[in-house]
């Protein structure tokens, strides 16, 4: 979580762009998460102690904004921005989440698994947030409450996200797509009541 000035300020933007590149150097350099200390970081973007903590309020929120820039940019490029809910982009959906747990796998350790809630619990909000956009801009012919919605976002953000991650954990000998499928079907049962996803 940011914790000066207006996110939208470029001055904190690139701050935190040359903090989160830092942090990307060392990860690449030292291969465990968690052996990266604060000053690391901060000697590696060039900047004091201070900052970084007038921009995260410690490593573990750097790792969950890393976590998060990074599956928001898996999303953009396969997702478009103007897609909306249907059968085609949940099966996309479904396959970056898969596709990224696997991918990120590839970076923790057993070292690093103290980090794991912290990119789960990320990645599972930007599912939820995804997922609630799309059911409130899904046409329908009955209005449904705003609590419907979200609980409905909360439960498909988690059906997704839940086997994605178990899967990620095992050997993976259930391909991605495969897995996918089956979880669309699932995920497509449960939106019946809002949306037609044919």
């Amino acid at each position: 979580m940011s914790r000066v000035g207006s996110s939208s300020d470029p001055r904190v933007q690139r701050t935190r762009q040359l903090l989160l590149q830092a942090f990307i150097i060392l990860v690449q350099e030292k291969k465990h998460i968690h052996s990266i200390s604060v000053q690391e970081i901060a000697t590696q973007a060039r900047v004091n102690r201070a900052t970084f903590y007038a921009h995260f309020e410690d490593k573990y929120a750097l790792v969950e904004s890393w976590m998060r820039e990074k599956f928001q940019r898996s999303l953009a490029r396969q997702i478009p921005a103007s897609s909306i809910l249907q059968r085609e982009t949940l099966h996309q959906l479904i396959l970056v989440v898969f596709n990224f747990l696997a991918f990120m796998r590839q970076y923790m350790k057993p070292s690093d698994q103290q980090f794991e809630p912290l990119y789960e619990i990320a990645l599972q909000h930007e599912l939820y947030t995804l997922l609630l956009r799309w059911l409130k801009q899904a046409p329908s012919e009955l209005p449904f409450p705003e609590e419907t919605l979200e609980s409905t976002a909360q439960v498909i953000s988690w059906a997704i996200f839940g086997p994605a991650a178990q899967w990620s954990r095992g050997n993976q000998t259930i391909l991605a797509e495969e897995m996918a499928q089956r979880v669309l079907r699932v995920v497509i049962a449960g939106l019946s009541p809002f949306i037609a996803v044919t």
